[in-house]
């Protein structure tokens, strides 16, 4: 197989880097370019709700422009980035977050995969515990003479 040639990977990564850029609207560029390398930071750890596997940075959707919009106000305003992060956080929930704080109310986040995982294994060892023995099955009558018959002509 043949990999790809480096014209080929440069192509692909101008157009994901295009696409990623076309997310943030002209309309939504701060003029200060330090306080719009602040915002697109901020963007970048905020979860759009619609897409969910995306960034509000990259996605395209309405509410994604929304959180962008509101980030940019705090900002301007004269928010630091964790209070311009936080005033999207009270607004939409931990769930905003791409990476959610450990407490309470997000341990099924971080540890329900592990639990249903332990769960999972706890309850396959009690299966197999339980179900009958693969071992060897008990001679018939016929196969006991048989074998006894077999061992006297050997010896």
């Amino acid at each position: 197989m043949r990999v790809l040639g480096r014209p080929v990977a440069a192509f692909l990564l101008i157009v994901w880097s295009v696409a990623t850029a076309l997310a943030v609207e002209p309309a939504e560029r701060l003029p200060d370019p330090a306080m719009e390398a602040r915002a697109r930071a901020v963007s970048a750890e905020l979860r759009c709700l619609v897409c969910q596997n995306e960034s509000i940075d990259e996605s395209h959707a309405d509410l994604a422009h929304d959180i962008r919009v509101l980030v940019r106000e705090r900002l301007s305003a004269g928010d630091t980035d964790a209070q311009a992060t936080a005033a999207v956080v009270s607004r939409y929930g931990d769930f905003v977050l791409l990476r959610p704080p450990v407490k309470p109310a997000t341990w099924v986040l971080w540890f329900g995969p592990v639990g249903l995982l332990a769960l999972g294994l706890i309850g396959s060892f009690l299966w197999l515990r339980r179900r009958p023995g693969i071992g060897p099955t008990p001679l018939t009558v016929a196969e006991q003479q048989q074998l006894d018959r077999l061992l006297r002509e050997d010896g």
